[in-house]
């Protein structure tokens, strides 16, 4: 029985210790190196008497960070990494909520965090010890990572995640999407957000090979797709606002990829840029992931089978393997029929433990099913909108804190968003509620001044937003999303 998530690395690296596990512009690594250098920095940890604590990484995106990871799981600790840029103020945060016994960290980034600290850099002198490793008991109850997402209110919360949920989405993940060691994929999400959950761990459980692409390149999309050509890469998990980004750059025209899967998760996709990606490459599998930090990754996918409209919402889909999507309406009464919308609810042995060291608002998001009261069952609160389809599908309508209620109608910016975003000269769209008034924020080449006359034929009147703002190019935040709480301040 799989109970550890690092077992995943041992079985790579006993079945293919020579295949490339993880390839920089600059570095490669093979499974079993990856296996013996992750074995070497746990027998350093555990030498140090550090045993079921949080343990802090503050490293670039890279193979080291990688080797972290492993490395922390195999001395029975748990992780946190967290961006090397971040401002001191927020790490001061992390740091009060997590209390870590330790720092892995190198020495080129020069931090004083007063903390015991291992150096990336003295890696080649560590040494492993079988012996002290086997005796590390680990179950799969036990915590494998906390990553640190913001709220509303801007205080950071620490999304702890055990190994068996870590396991548990792997599995599914494998099974559900198809994914094998020929898969060769290219990753684009910091290490620090959910979605490179998929780049390192499936990965890593099926043997295949990931590319770890820096940050800054994508700024340049037709280098991206240069890279993806050059190195064969069939296979892309991306948030939408990059995805959109290469649409809107035309840098897909004409290229010969090889890809077979792309995946956006993470945001709403619009179809009009999917379409576009659909038109460009042929024979390719199209899905799109849905699922909160909270649920390890994600807890629902749709694979892309049929011709969608420029203006039509693309579905997020059915449940997981091993998981159930539950839609609640506001009396907590089941929704099971097509076209009434609910709050989403989450079940299954994905979920997060919670947040770490906040008892508070881990009661307020993690509830008991309301469908049972015979044994204790947390589910998951998404705070998000959904309804089924025809199809039996569910879409997305955007946040609760998004649904908005105006002059007695209730509104969801989503589908504002949604609507505005098909047209023609329009890349990206926000919208916001600010002073009692809908304000729409979008990304074109120019202004454009016929919007509301455009809206007048696709949406009821009183959805219609009172004021649309141009942006050259919208601000997004560390995980690649449009930064909406700029925008408010603006």
């Amino acid at each position: 029985m799989l109970h550890s998530a690092h077992k995943i690395l041992s079985q790579s690296a006993k079945a293919m210790p020579q295949k490339l596990a993880f390839i920089t512009p600059s570095d490669s690594i093979t499974y079993i190196s990856l296996d013996e250098k992750s074995s070497a920095l746990a027998t350093q940890i555990l030498n140090l008497n550090i045993n079921k604590s949080p343990i802090l990484i503050i490293l670039p995106k890279g193979i080291e960070a990688i080797i972290s990871f492993f490395g922390v799981l195999k001395s029975g600790n748990f992780y946190t990494i967290i961006d090397e840029n971040m401002p001191l103020e927020r790490i001061d945060k992390i740091i009060r909520t997590l209390c870590p016994a330790l720092l892995i960290t190198s020495k080129d980034l020069a931090l004083n965090l007063d903390l015991l600290t291992i150096f990336i850099d003295d890696l080649p002198g560590f040494k492993p010890d079988q012996t002290i490793l086997n005796s590390v008991k680990i179950i799969d109850t036990d915590l494998a990572y906390t990553l640190f997402t913001s709220g509303s209110t801007g205080e950071p919360k620490g999304v702890s995640i055990s190994h068996k949920s870590l396991i548990d989405f792997t599995i599914a993940c494998v099974n559900d999407l198809a994914i094998d060691d020929s898969h060769v994929i290219a990753n684009q999400a910091p290490f620090y957000f959910d979605l490179s959950v998929f780049d390192i761990y499936v990965n890593t459980f099926v043997g295949a090979t990931t590319h770890i692409l820096p940050s800054s390149i994508f700024a340049f999309p037709l280098k991206v797709v240069e890279y993806l050509i050059t190195n064969s890469v069939t296979t892309i998990l991306w948030v939408p606002s990059v995805l959109i980004y290469f649409a809107n750059s035309n840098a897909l025209n004409g290229a010969n990829l090889s890809l077979k899967m792309i995946i956006s998760c993470g945001e709403m996709m619009p179809t009009k840029q999917l379409n576009y990606w659909i038109k460009s490459i042929k024979n390719a599998k199209f899905y799109n992931m849905y699922g909160p930090t909270e649920t390890t990754l994600a807890s629902s996918y749709y694979m892309v089978n049929r011709e969608l409209r420029d203006d039509e919402i693309l579905p997020i889909g059915k449940a997981f393997s091993n998981t159930e999507l539950l839609v609640f309406d506001e009396n907590m009464k089941l929704i099971t029929k097509p076209n009434i919308k609910g709050e989403l609810y989450i079940r299954g042995s994905g979920l997060s433990y919670g947040y770490y060291n906040d008892p508070v608002k881990t009661a307020k998001a993690f509830i008991q099913n309301p469908l049972q009261s015979s044994y204790a069952e947390p589910i998951y609160k998404t705070g998000d909108i959904v309804a089924y389809d025809e199809h039996g599908d569910l879409i997305y309508y955007g946040r609760q804190d998004s649904q908005i209620k105006l002059n007695g109608f209730r509104i969801e910016l989503g589908e504002i968003e949604t609507v505005l975003g098909t047209h023609p000269d329009i890349y990206r769209v926000a919208c916001i509620f600010k002073d009692y008034q809908i304000i729409a924020f979008y990304e074109s080449a120019n202004v454009i001044t016929n919007l509301k006359e455009f809206l007048k034929s696709k949406l009821q009147e009183y959805m219609i937003p009172r004021k649309f703002i141009y942006k050259n190019k919208f601000k997004l935040n560390q995980n690649g999303k449009i930064d909406k709480e700029a925008l408010k301040n603006e």
